[in-house]
């Protein structure tokens, strides 16, 4: 009769933070943009992607421009006119919703 019951360990959720062995400091989701770095500011970039959009009234091809503000990591090193791959993240800032990822083609092998 004396009898405790046991309770049984709780399992404690453990948060999603990024690990020391994560690439990001913030974690990323979501869609991805590929495109040139038109303005470089301290902190982030602006990231102008080109996609080709179909009219089926005049059946002609249309060039349309999404500008995406996404912050840069302290280690790379990024200059205006160089391809860039930017990943989608929580929101940083009022405009800036996007990390970059990687630096796909320089600006000098453009040229």
């Amino acid at each position: 009769m004396n009898e405790k019951k046991q309770k049984k360990p709780e399992k404690q959720q453990e948060k999603k933070t990024p690990s020391s062995n994560s690439k990001f400091a913030v974690g990323t989701r979501g869609r991805i943009f590929e495109g040139h770095v038109v303005k470089k500011f301290p902190k982030r970039v602006v990231i102008e992607a080109e996609r080709t959009l179909f009219i089926p009234k005049y059946e002609r091809f249309l060039t349309r421009k999404t500008r995406v503000h996404a912050r840069l990591q302290d280690n790379m090193d990024i200059n205006v006119g160089d391809y860039v791959k930017a990943r989608e993240c929580r929101p940083l800032s009022k405009i800036t919703h996007h990390i970059v990822v990687e630096k796909v083609k320089s600006a000098e092998e453009k040229k």
